[in-house]
């Protein structure tokens, strides 16, 4: 264990729903009650005291740091030490999350994350439909979207399918619609005085060119003790910042200098 260390949403599409004509006054008044949280259910602080304060996450904006995922009451995703994930043993009340039921959020964007394991590894979904935790760096395939609605969420992979855990208890992402097999909650601890840049991983703190300095500094293997950043245009970064795709231009960037350890 000791190798072990705490390290554009869409609409979601319920199964069995019936598609209903779009009408403008209609929409806009939901975007309205949306938007004055009346339909964001509070959470009863019993249940937040009967989790170990451990309170469930209801808007992208509160994503941050340590989250751990609740597929059922009291129970959470598990990472194993071979990569995979389960569904891990229910806690008593009170309980907080074991150390490998602790994930590490990091936003992509104004709708995405990553998310690392306690291993040091970043999730994705493969191509069997399983989630997995072997990735060293973030590209597409280690983006999830989380899709708040009427006080639920369901998390979306990056094959457009939505998290779930089988009978044999493997977290996969197997439907494209959310059913309550797919609904979960995704709890934190983190206290709500956070300041502006909280959420910002600390590489991605200041300029651009910084940021790209700081992911050399923590990804380049320095055989030479030689700094190697890429001198080709930036431009393309301010774009994919917006975009989310930075950390997967930022890789692009440092495999054409052949001394990422994770890239060559």
């Amino acid at each position: 264990m000791s190798e072990y260390t705490l390290v554009k949403s869409g609409k979601l599409s319920l199964k069995g729903e019936k598609k209903r004509k779009k009408h403008k006054k209609k929409r806009k008044h939901e975007d309205e009650s949306s938007a004055s949280g009346s339909k964001i259910l509070v959470e009863d602080p019993q249940s937040i005291l009967d989790h170990g304060n451990w309170w469930s996450i209801t808007k992208f904006d509160d994503i941050t740091s340590a989250v751990a995922i609740e597929f059922a009451p009291y129970c959470y995703m598990k990472a194993l030490d071979n990569g995979l994930f389960t569904l891990g043993q229910p806690h008593s009340k009170g309980d907080v999350p074991d150390p490998e039921e602790i994930l590490t959020a990091v936003r992509i964007g104004d709708t995405k994350i990553a998310l690392k394991s306690g291993y040091g590894k970043y999730l994705k979904v493969n191509s069997d439909r399983r989630v997995t935790g072997r990735s060293d760096a973030i590209g597409s395939m280690e983006q999830f979207e989380p899709v708040f609605q009427d006080g639920e969420l369901a998390i979306l992979g990056c094959n457009d399918c939505f998290l779930s855990c089988n009978d044999g208890g493997e977290i996969i992402a197997m439907s494209k619609k959310a059913g309550p097999a797919e609904i979960v909650k995704m709890r934190s601890n983190a206290t709500t005085d956070r300041g502006p840049k909280s959420n910002v991983p600390v590489e991605e703190r200041g300029k651009l060119a910084d940021c790209e300095v700081n992911y050399v500094k923590k990804f380049q293997s320095f055989q030479d003790r030689r700094l190697r950043v890429n001198e080709e245009d930036r431009n393309n970064l301010k774009k994919a910042k917006v975009e989310g795709n930075l950390h997967e231009i930022l890789l692009d960037r440092r495999a054409k200098m052949k001394a990422d350890r994770y890239c060559k």
